[in-house]
């Protein structure tokens, strides 16, 4: 398994500079080609009890569109001197955002956004990162804004023995083998301990076959799942978490066990969320 295509999503008017360079690593270290990708929705027509004049919903068109050139600008610019020239894809649809991004994720094996926490503020530029995991079909790498990292040496993989878990971690495989260290950790009962040792060392096994080797972790619950994972992640230093999602994105909820987004959205690393 390789990613041969991925997927940048941008955010407008937003800083994009964390995801470009995480995206030029990874399609240099993984020999992918790269789309960008980005949207705004228009002006609604309707406004309250009246309409909007003519005149203003076709200046809000064509301020989004100055707004997706420049966004595409600072991608080309980002992208410069690829091996393959990059590709662009740019919308202003009436759909959710998140509809338009899982939708052209037929393209890719992978896609790099990141977490938008004003997006309350303004949904018709602001991507949910929560339903675009949920509908995507495909992994999504959450990227830090301002990161300046691209590294993805130290890994944990969040192992909880659901069908969510073990799509990540099939999803992971390309970063997996590139990383200098691999925790596969799991927080369980005191009175579960064997049976999660068990399971960790049939993963562990499954992932040496792939060139991958973990340390495993079974790490006794204290209560509080989220906050165990999070301070392990903290003691290993870990660049990247590698988690399952579930959920329901109409409720915006998707976790690990009890492991919140909070834990998985971090400005210091990187998180890869499969459903």
């Amino acid at each position: 398994m390789t990613y041969a295509t991925l997927m940048v999503h941008l955010q407008i008017g937003q800083l994009n500079s964390g995801v470009l360079k995480m995206a030029r690593h990874l399609a240099e270290s993984h020999g992918a080609n790269v789309i960008g990708i980005a949207a705004q929705q228009p002006l609604e027509m309707a406004y309250g009890d009246g309409i909007v004049p003519q005149e203003m919903y076709e200046e809000s068109r064509a301020q989004t569109a100055r707004l997706l050139k420049d966004v595409e600008a600072g991608f080309r610019s980002a992208l410069q001197g690829m091996p393959e020239p990059p590709e662009w894809r740019c919308s202003m649809p009436f759909d959710l955002l998140a509809d338009y991004v899982a939708g052209e994720a037929r393209s890719a094996d992978l896609i790099l956004t990141t977490v938008d926490t004003n997006r309350m503020l303004d949904a018709a530029r602001c991507l949910n990162t929560n339903d675009l995991i949920m509908r995507a079909g495909r992994p999504v790498l959450l990227v830090p804004a301002a990161t300046d990292k691209v590294d993805l040496d130290r890994v944990m993989i969040g192992w909880k023995d659901t069908r969510e878990a073990r799509r990540a971690i099939v999803d992971a495989i390309p970063l997996l083998q590139k990383a200098a260290h691999v925790s596969l950790v799991e927080i369980c009962t005191h009175a579960d301990q064997a049976a999660c040792r068990i399971r960790l060392a049939d993963v562990a096994a499954w992932l040496q076959r792939h060139g991958v080797t973990a340390k495993c972790i079974a790490s006794p619950s204290t209560g509080d799942d989220a906050e165990a994972l999070y301070a392990l992640g903290q003691d290993i230093d870990i660049d990247l978490i590698v988690a399952g999602a579930y959920g329901h994105s109409r409720l915006r909820e998707w976790a690990l066990g009890g492991v919140t987004s909070d834990l998985l959205v971090s400005p210091n690393r990187c998180a890869l969320v499969s459903h």
